[in-house]
Parts: C-alpha cells; structure tokens; sequence
C-alpha cells in the first residue's frame, strides 16, 4: 500500500470512529460542551480498569467459575456499555501517528476532562503551545468537594495523573507529584515514592525530598497496611506511598503491602466525611502491567482485585444513596486471546498454578548462566517440571523485545495455558463501561471516552469549561528548545499568538505584534528590533520555524512571564 492510500485508509478509519462517536452521543446530556447542569449525585466514583479490555474480564470471569465456582464478576449486572479509546493523531519518537491505538494519558485525558489530546499528553491540548484542560477532580475541588485518587501504579502514572496535574509529557513523574502539593487533592494513594525523594534517598528527584511539603500542608504519610488502618475519618489529608514504584502485584504482595479494596476503603470513608460530596478516581493500574508482560495469571489476580475494589465502591454507593459510580477502562493491553493454535480449549486448570508474578523472577531469569538454572527457577514458580530443551532454548534467547527473557518465559507459559498475545503494546478495541446511580443513563450503548467526563460532569452540577478558563489563564505548555548556552528558547509563531498576538513571516524576516508593541526580527542576520529599537535578544531558526528567548515575549506582553523549568510551563501571572 502506497503512502498516499495508506494515509487515505488511516484518515477515513479516524472519520468514521468519529462520526459513530457523535451519532452515539448525540442524545447524551446537554453537558456535552462540559458546562454546568443540575446536580443528580453528590458524590461520584469513578474506577478505571487499565489495559482491562474485553478478554481480561472474560480471563477474570472464567477462572472464578473454573476455579472457585463463583459464576459472575462484581462488575457484570452493571454492564451499560462500551466506549472508543482512539486519541488525538501526534508523534511517537519523530513519526506521526494516527492515534487510533491510544495510551493511558491520552485516554485518561478525554474520559477526565472531555477532551483529546495525543499520546502522552497529560491534560493539555495537543498543539505546540498547549493549554491545560480542566479534570473532572479539578472542577470539583472548585466547588469545595472533597477529592481523591487511589491507584495500584504509581501515583505519579499517568492515569491518576491527568486528574490533578498537567504537563506536555507522562514521563515528567517529579512534576506531577510537585502539581499535587498545589491541586488539594485530599486523598493520594498508590506506590511511587521515588518521585517524592532524591537520588540520594533512592528515589528520581534531582531537586529536594517533596514529602516535608505534603506534611506541612496537613498530609499523614503512610508506607503500609498498619499505618493505613490506623487513619480515621478525621485524617482529611492522607498521601499513602506504598511502594517506591508499582504497588506490588497481587500474587507478589506481603501483608505490609494494601489491596486496591483496602485502599479504597479508607480513602472512601475518609472522603466521604465532606458534607459538600466528593469525587474518586480509583485505578487497578497493575492489570495493564500484565498485560504489557504478557503475564495472564498475574492479570487475572489484578483483575479479580479491581473487581474487589469495585465491590466496596458498590456496596459504598448503595448504602449511601447519593453515590454514583462509573467504571471503564483506558484501553486493552496485550492483544489478549482466549485460545491459539487452532486448539478449542483453554487449559484454565492451570492458570492458578504459577506462584508469583514473571516480574519477580525476571531478575534471576537474565543472571541464570546455564539450562539446569533455567529449569530450576521456571519449576520454583509453576507447575513446570518438564521444560523441554527447545523451551530453554527459547528462554535463554529472550523475546527479541524489551521484556527479555521474562517475555519468552511467558511466551512459553502462555502456549502452555492456550492463551495467546498479539504482542506487549495496546490495541485500539473498544472496552467496557459499567454504571450505577443517575450517571448510568448517560453511558450507555456505544459512546466516546470523553463522555465519562461530561456525564460526570452533569451528574454533579460541575463546569469543566470554567475551571478549564480558569487554568489557561494562568499557564500555558510550549514546545521548547535549549541552545548549545542552555537558553531555553520558544517557537515564535506559536506562542506569540497563544499569548493573544499575532505572526507574519517569511524565509528572511518576522513581526510579531501583541497589545500595541512590535518585534521584528531578521531571520538572515539574527537580529531584532523592538518597537523600532535595536534589541538584544538570541534569535534561533530551525527547520525554517523561529524560536526566541521568554524576555522577548514578556517586553511583547508588558509583563513578567516566569518559565516553571519542573513542569516546563510558563506562568501567565
């Protein structure tokens, strides 16, 4: 297929999820363009299965049936839907992508805030100088309810993250926990320590150790299952690290170690002590993890333990009476199948037969030198007594990917269980809503992932468009450079007119106008005048686009403009 109907193929393909998008939620609430309606809840929970597409829950349901005869996950009698996942088109390392296979902050974006954006965008536009999008948390911080975030990733991923931060990149994990300390999230929980503390205390940061911050804000943190138990409802400030990545998986867990049901006990009794409602996003972030490592049996415990946390959200809302609870997912991970090899049958009387998970193995998998070690770790962690040399073998040479030998381990588990993978990244497969409480109505049938957000949005009474105006007033997310003399530099064009200004230019010269002040530049000799005075600035063109220092967009504006160097932002006022 030549580029030309391959770009054809790929643009009608995004039209028509489009266009199926709107016509399914053209009959959804008047909130579509995300303004205030009347309140139907006062509290709202919502639960986001990452990477638990519809053969996870299907692998979850099966092996309860099979192995512990119990016929129906808590979630399956609030089944009302299913949702697209696709994202904004953008970049993937300099080649652009259409965004139909999305990742989980692109798809947390539009079903946090009702807006697309491109793959690792964290609630921001996807343009070169991006404006932050308000979440549904944020419009609900606002309004003086109480918040929460609950995860079994780091608290830093980019799921909880695009409900209480913003920045052009997922991988900005410092910036994110520093953007919490300011949000009023009131509840955090989850693993990733790391980014709260220095290199020096083993953790990512290069600045200070954060978690002093938090303390002097009114936050207890708590490291483990005993200190968690011991908080109360009166404990309205709670930052619960539980690990210095990932909360352990499931099968991987001590009992120092919080179940997402534990944790999102606490954090519901906590929150829900605000007598102006809350809102909770709560995530079984490690499903996705799983799935990435092609691990079914460690994704079928994540699964079984979101579904324990959805139980206690469940059984919450229900005594409660003013509680609705929406759950969904970001997208499929793994390109899971129930079967392989023209084989009809799953071999699911071995799916509990695998100690811990791959990852706690993986270590010792790429140290082991010979095939006896081999044989010796795979027989420790499963049923495997009979590893055959070709196994060993294809152990021994890794997956060719970046999972190595913990991937052929489960490779070669896999074939054996009868499951089979499409490989360690996402797919673009619709997934799952489940619904309960006055936002079940609006979504239902096939909708877009940005109605989570709206009906969420309706439910309570809450504008997103107003918090969103209000946090593009205050920052705006440029693309950016840094000259060989670590001057950070803006591209010209763009954030003179996301300023309010405007840009006219050609090979050899540009104007940039804002308010009643004027910058010309000479793009040939790198120089600038403004308002007809000769000034000094550093004057840098790349692949034809005309990148300029802060200063001169503050001397355009007539005010100081501050670069925020950890969230790469730029403060307005």
């Amino acid at each position: 297929m030549n580029k030309l109907m391959r770009g054809m193929v790929i643009g009608g393909l995004a039209a028509a999820v489009v266009s199926g998008a709107t016509l399914a939620t053209a009959a959804q609430s008047s909130n579509t363009a995300g303004g205030a309606a009347k309140a139907k809840s006062k509290n709202l929970i919502v639960l986001i299965g990452d990477g638990m597409g519809p053969a996870q829950i299907s692998a979850a349901r099966y092996y309860q049936q099979y192995t512990k005869n119990i016929s129906h996950l808590n979630l399956d009698p609030y089944y009302v839907g299913q949702a697209t996942t696709y994202a904004d088109r953008g970049e993937d390392g300099g080649t652009v992508v259409s965004g139909i296979v999305t990742d989980s902050a692109s798809a947390g974006t539009a079903f946090a805030t009702g807006h697309k954006t491109y793959n690792a965008g964290i609630s921001v536009s996807n343009e070169d100088v991006s404006k932050p999008f308000a979440s549904i948390i944020e419009a609900a911080e606002s309004t003086g309810k109480a918040t929460g975030l609950v995860t079994t990733a780091r608290i830093t991923h980019a799921t909880p993250a695009v409900y209480a931060s913003h920045v052009r990149s997922r991988d900005n994990e410092a910036a994110i926990a520093s953007q919490y300390l300011e949000s009023g999230v009131d509840v955090l929980m989850g693993g990733g320590k790391q980014f709260f503390v220095t290199k020096d205390e083993k953790g990512k940061r290069s600045d200070k150790n954060i978690l002093g911050d938090f303390t002097a804000k009114g936050y207890i943190v708590v490291e483990n299952t005993s200190a968690l138990s011991k908080l109360t409802s009166k404990n309205d400030k709670v930052l619960g690290l539980f690990g210095s990545s990932h909360v352990a998986y499931v099968p991987d867990r001590t009992a120092e170690i919080p179940s997402l049901s534990q944790m999102t006990a606490k954090a519901l009794n906590i929150l829900s002590a605000d007598k102006d409602g809350f809102v909770i996003m709560i995530e079984g972030g490690r499903i996705d993890h799983a799935g990435h490592a092609n691990d079914l049996p460690t994704l079928v415990q994540e699964a079984l333990d979101f579904d324990a946390a959805f139980k206690t959200a469940i059984d919450f809302a229900k005594k409660d009476g003013n509680t609705s609870v929406v759950v969904t997912a970001d997208h499929e991970t793994g390109g899971l199948s129930l079967s392989r090899d023209n084989i009809y049958e799953i071999n699911i009387d071995l799916w509990d037969k695998q100690k811990h998970s791959s990852e706690s193995i993986a270590a010792s998998l790429e140290a082991a030198q010979t095939a006896e070690e081999i044989r010796s770790i795979v027989t420790q962690n499963t049923w495997i007594t009979d590893l055959t040399d070709e196994e060993v073998a294809q152990i021994m040479a890794g997956d060719g990917s970046s999972y190595k030998r913990e991937g052929a381990y489960n490779a070669v588990v896999s074939k054996r269980l009868l499951v089979g993978w499409s490989g360690h990244g996402h797919s673009a497969v619709d997934v799952g809503i489940w619904a309960y409480g006055p936002i079940a109505d609006q979504v239902r049938g096939q909708v877009d992932n940005t109605q989570i957000a709206k009906a969420g949005a309706a439910t309570l009474g809450l504008d997103l468009n107003k918090r969103s105006s209000e946090l593009q007033s205050k920052y705006v997310y440029p693309k950016f450079k840094i000259s060989r003399d670590n001057e950070v530099l803006y591209p010209a064009s763009a954030l003179v007119k996301a300023l309010g200004g405007s840009y006219t230019g050609n090979a050899t010269t540009a104007k940039l106008t804002l308010q009643k002040n004027t910058l010309n530049v000479n793009l040939t000799a790198g120089t600038a005048t403004f308002n007809g005075k000769a000034a000094s600035y550093t004057v840098d063109v790349d692949n034809g686009v005309l990148y300029l220092p802060l200063g001169a967009f503050s001397q355009l504006k007539g005010t100081t403009l501050k670069w925020d160097s950890l969230s790469e932002r730029i403060s307005l006022r």
